[in-house]
């Protein structure tokens, strides 16, 4: 069964090794794909937003060995959503170009004041969808495939039960099984971020 990855805390603090490199490989893992994802969104080619992305990870790896986690002083997500933000206003400054068509600069604009409560949902979103999409990769792993596919068919309990030849409260057994199993491993990630 492979290890879930470390809590949150725990990783910011093997993070600051820069040899550690399952710990960097777990960082990258999260937090690379929601880095990505939103450059994308902002109006980025896969290239620019796979530069940016490494810009902004390179940035993490170069500052890490002295981060000082505060949870006072707020989350790490935010913290990395504002050098993400920093890093695409200068994309933008130094290219001399500006989101979408000439006379729309408003995101270009939005980029040098806080975050609009849109832009940090759209930042949190991704952030979840990458935790679970993680999780289900995890998970996966860690059940029969028969149970899984029970859990994710998305289709309606007597169809599924039908179709592989269980009882309907097997089926909700197995779902539930795998949403416990989803929620504890996200739960650890998140740990006591």
């Amino acid at each position: 069964m492979p290890e879930a990855p470390l809590t949150r805390v725990s990783l910011l603090l093997r993070i600051r090794d820069p040899a550690d490199i399952e710990a960097w490989g777990q960082f990258v893992q999260l937090y690379g794909p929601v880095l990505y994802g939103w450059y994308r969104n902002r109006g980025l080619q896969d290239a620019d937003a796979c530069d940016l992305t490494q810009e902004v990870l390179q940035g993490v790896s170069q500052g890490a060995a002295r981060l000082d986690y505060d949870p006072a002083r707020g989350t790490f997500r935010s913290w990395l959503f504002t050098i993400a933000r920093r890093r695409l206003h200068d994309f933008f400054t130094k290219r001399g170009r500006l989101p979408g068509s000439v006379e729309d600069t408003s995101q270009f604009d939005s980029l040098a004041v806080q975050p609009n409560a849109d832009e940090e949902a759209q930042w949190e979103r991704s952030y979840q969808q990458q935790l679970f999409a993680l999780a289900a990769e995890h998970v996966q792993t860690c059940v029969d495939r028969s149970t899984w596919q029970t859990a994710v068919a998305g289709l309606p309990a007597q169809k599924v039960a039908e179709s592989l030849g269980m009882s309907i409260g097997n089926v909700y057994v197995a779902k539930s099984r795998v949403m416990t199993r989803l929620k504890q491993w996200i739960e650890q990630v998140q740990g006591d971020e």
